[in-house]
């Protein structure tokens, strides 16, 4: 049975990409539904897939954190891992495709998971914005902040995986990726086409496709004058690759396959070699 693929809402749950990308488990409302019911609902999920793996925003509600560990916490188990990357939410949907996508190959569940950490790097996320007043989570100046209350500015930001901002113009442009990539773009309430005309040009993007961005969105930007773009690779082939080219380690706590340095299921570290402990 796969490892189940969670988001915590609907609009987390991208579509397909191909016959194989497995459906996404949403589990909505964690931090308003009575904690019973949330917690059978995930035994149920552990009971059905054995391992689930949850990817949730840091923009989501912070009750829905709490949530999550609480029912970590209460079902003593080893078999949920909790994923929280620093990403924004359009680029954490996307992630959360790539791992249903994987989910289909014979991928062990500690692997699957902590392959969420290796992918992260080959994405590159941010938004088209008409203000940057709000924005906490990217570096903004001074002068760029008196600039967002100048009606008609626009901003360029790049979130991840360097932070960069730029004000639009003629010559605006971001750092984007070096190797070929589909771009995936959340068009919110700022009219622009920049993102889809321009940036996809100058970054080349091989595939490009439009969506609504997600609710968390706004949060996480500070503003809901935006457009969402997030570019990411396709293919399940390169993807797979790309996993099954790093080392894989045994957890020595719970035993399970992982690849890093933590194991995303027990949270354990390597244990310190004796050559390796502090002199004392």
């Amino acid at each position: 049975m796969p490892t189940a693929i969670a988001v915590t809402s609907a609009d987390m749950a991208l579509p397909p990409l191909d016959e194989r990308t497995l459906p996404a488990v949403v589990l909505p409302d964690l931090d308003r539904q009575p904690l019973d019911q949330a917690l059978s609902a995930v035994q149920a999920l552990i009971d059905q897939y054995g391992h689930l793996v949850v990817v949730s925003s840091r923009a989501a509600p912070p009750g829905v954190e709490r949530r999550l560990h609480t029912i970590r916490s209460l079902l003593e188990s080893d078999r949920i891992a909790l994923f929280r990357p620093d990403l924004p939410p359009l680029g954490l949907a996307v992630l959360a495709r790539q791992l249903r996508q994987l989910a289909s190959c014979d991928l062990s569940p500690g692997v699957l998971a902590s392959a969420g950490r290796l992918l992260t790097h080959y994405i590159h996320a941010g938004a088209l914005l008409g203000s940057v007043a709000r924005l906490d989570r990217v570096p903004v100046g001074l002068r760029s902040h008196a600039k967002s209350w100048v009606p008609g500015n626009h901003f360029a930001v790049l979130a991840h995986p360097e932070p960069q901002l730029v004000k639009l113009g003629p010559a605006a442009a971001l750092a984007g990726p070096e190797f070929g990539t589909w771009m995936l773009v959340g068009k919110g309430q700022l009219q622009s086409d920049w993102v889809s005309a321009t940036l996809a040009k100058q970054w080349n993007v091989q595939g490009l496709r439009e969506t609504v961005p997600p609710a968390e969105s706004a949060t996480w930007w500070g503003t809901n004058k935006l457009v969402e773009f997030a570019t990411f690779l396709p293919d399940l082939s390169v993807l797979y690759q790309l996993v099954t080219s790093v080392r894989q380690s045994s957890c020595h706590w719970c035993g399970i396959d992982v690849i890093g340095d933590r194991c995303v299921f027990c949270s354990a570290t390597p244990p310190l070699l004796e050559n390796q402990l502090p002199a004392g």
